[in-house]
């Protein structure tokens, strides 16, 4: 089944809001094995609202669409749809009751605008909103299922989950789908594509390869579509059994997991405690690592060395050797990744150091040259990177990048 999803409001056609609502809604489709063909956001206009009902009906057998239900005049979608439809707006007496009771228990007054939400178009299915006044509107025609919901993000996840998939389900529509995400870091998504080819070549049919970088990994998305979820996920997983052999150290983890949660589980396990000290990161590394809940358990803090003279002072770093390497070297970040684990008291230890851009670069040590050094009881060691020019992403990447070193370490250890 492939669906369109169209969003109504000039609120985020001018950027005054963010569509959160469409990725929502795309994601549960897709997990009920509904193909998302296409994302549009239309104006408050009936010309625009019909234009693009009339395109998405040629091409899918499921439209969405959410947005103006509310009670000011604004919110026309009603209307449109009625004369899309041929039809006409009655009383419903339901739905009436249902927004007094609400209004009621609030202990608000009602006026016409908030009657007026009881007009539903007449040869629509009504579906009931449980989370506001405004109901969901079920149309069909030629085949196609319209689907019309309110754009308050609660109000529209309660009607996906509890009516409009429910529907769809019992109609014996759906195909089943199964997807599975593998996260990968320490290799750009070029260089795995080109790693991968002959396995990617080999895969069955209904199984799908989807490449989905970001600056902190590259995830190897996994779509498999059929009839038996039970073949499909059985079919998925041996392929990642597979995957497993040929890129070992560069998978860190599945579908939602974070690599600092990982790094933390590896951590608790062994009973050990980490420190941080960061120069161009500046506190990154830190964060990701406080971001995951019960760290606590195995991270004793930080040092955010920026200058000479914390590095010195707090850290411990020679100053013959910030003289005769510079700050950005690879002596500079073992004698910081040592001096945490020895100030803090740790096992296990990380240090950047680096030009983060976009200045301060010179022709020996281009922006974006960074320095990342891991210490562990027995054995430190330190690899030197070149990002570019970005000084965000030179961050993004170098956080992720030590995180990454240590946790192959961890693992060694």
């Amino acid at each position: 089944m492939k669906a369109e999803i169209i969003t109504i409001g000039d609120e985020i056609l001018i950027g005054q809001i963010i569509d959160t609502n469409s990725a929502w809604i795309a994601k549960q489709f897709n997990r009920a094995g509904i193909e998302i063909y296409q994302v549009t956001s239309v104006h408050d206009d009936p010309l625009h609202i019909t234009e693009a009902l009339k395109k998405a009906e040629e091409k899918v057998d499921l439209v969405i669409i959410t947005g103006g239900l509310g009670p000011t005049k604004d919110d026309i979608t009603k209307n449109t749809l009625c004369k899309y439809f041929g039809t006409k707006l009655v009383f419903h007496e339901p739905t009436f009751e249902k927004i007094k009771k609400r209004f009621a228990n609030r202990n608000i007054s009602m006026n016409k605008l908030n009657r007026d939400q009881a007009l539903l178009p007449e040869s629509c299915t009504i579906l009931p909103n449980s989370a506001g006044t405004a109901p969901g509107m079920w149309f069909e025609k030629g085949g196609t299922i319209i689907v019309s919901v309110p754009g308050v993000p609660f109000e529209m996840k309660q009607l996906v989950t509890n009516e409009i998939l429910p529907r769809l389900r019992g109609n014996g529509k759906l195909k089943a789908i199964y997807h599975k995400t593998v996260l990968t870091q320490g290799l750009p998504e070029s260089m795995l594509a080109e790693k991968l080819a002959e396995w990617e070549d080999n895969l069955p049919g209904y199984i799908k390869l989807a490449y989905l970088p970001n600056p902190m990994a590259v995830r190897l998305r996994l779509s498999a579509i059929g009839d038996d979820e039970k073949m499909l996920r059985e079919s998925v997983e041996e392929k990642i059994k597979e995957l497993q052999q040929l890129i070992p150290e560069n998978i860190y983890g599945y579908d939602d997991d974070q690599l600092a949660g990982v790094i933390g589980k590896l951590l608790i396990k062994k009973n050990a405690s980490l420190a941080i000290a960061e120069s161009c990161t500046g506190g990154y590394i830190s964060h990701l690592i406080t971001s995951i809940p019960g760290c606590s358990a195995y991270y004793k803090g930080s040092v955010t060395a920026y200058s000479n003279e914390v590095k010195e002072n707090i850290l411990g770093v020679s100053p013959n050797t910030l003289e005769k390497y510079g700050a950005v070297s690879k002596q500079v970040a073992i004698e910081m990744a040592l001096g945490v684990k020895k100030a803090l008291n740790t096992d296990y230890a990380v240090a950047t150091t680096g030009i983060a851009g976009p200045g301060g670069g010179t022709e020996e040590k281009p922006v974006g040259t960074v320095w990342i050094a891991v210490a562990s009881p027995t054995k430190t060691a330190a690899e030197k990177y070149v990002f570019g020019g970005n000084r965000e992403r030179n961050i993004i990447r170098s956080a992720q990048t030590a995180l990454q070193l240590l946790r192959k370490l961890v693992l060694k250890e």
